[in-house]
């Protein structure tokens, strides 16, 4: 299980766009994927994403660019990963992966679809309480504010 390319190029993206909200010019697909160091192409697929995924507004001429619709703080890292990869675990999983038959043989008792029920439930417990604005700090930064035990306390 891995996150993708587009969830790592796709925060990294809101974070560069998060460090100049508020001012009157936004970044253009040039400038971040120069920041970023992906290609424009790459950068311009990405930022559609999070623009139809509401996340996003661009403009055109002097001032144009893409630029946040809401505060930094407002932005919930949970709701970027379900626009930008979708779940790491849905209902339709056991359906995608019911090998040679229509319904998986083991569809009535499943322990791997419990496990990845649970892996879910992890990453959305931690995802739901982070914004972006948290993430706009250094690593050692986050890693304090949202020990893993704290989280999981929270939850109790």
């Amino acid at each position: 299980m891995k996150f993708s390319t587009q969830e790592e190029y796709g925060l990294r993206c809101l974070i560069r766009l998060a460090k100049v909200y508020g001012q009157p010019k936004g970044l253009t697909i040039p400038e971040i994927s120069k920041a970023e160091g992906i290609s424009e192409a790459n950068a311009a697929k990405i930022l559609r994403i999070l623009r139809l995924g509401g996340l996003l507004e661009s403009a055109r001429g002097q001032a144009g660019g893409y630029s946040l619709v809401k505060p930094p703080e407002k932005i919930i890292i949970k709701d970027v990963l379900n626009i930008l990869g979708g779940r790491l675990f849905d209902d339709n999983f056991c359906t995608i992966h019911s090998g040679n038959f229509n319904l998986c043989t083991n569809s009535i008792d499943c322990s791997i679809r419990s496990l990845w029920q649970l892996i879910q439930l992890a990453v959305d417990r931690v995802s739901e309480k982070i914004t972006l604005k948290d993430l706009m700090v250094s690593e050692e930064e986050v890693i304090t504010k949202f020990p893993i035990d704290a989280i999981e306390q929270q939850q109790d």
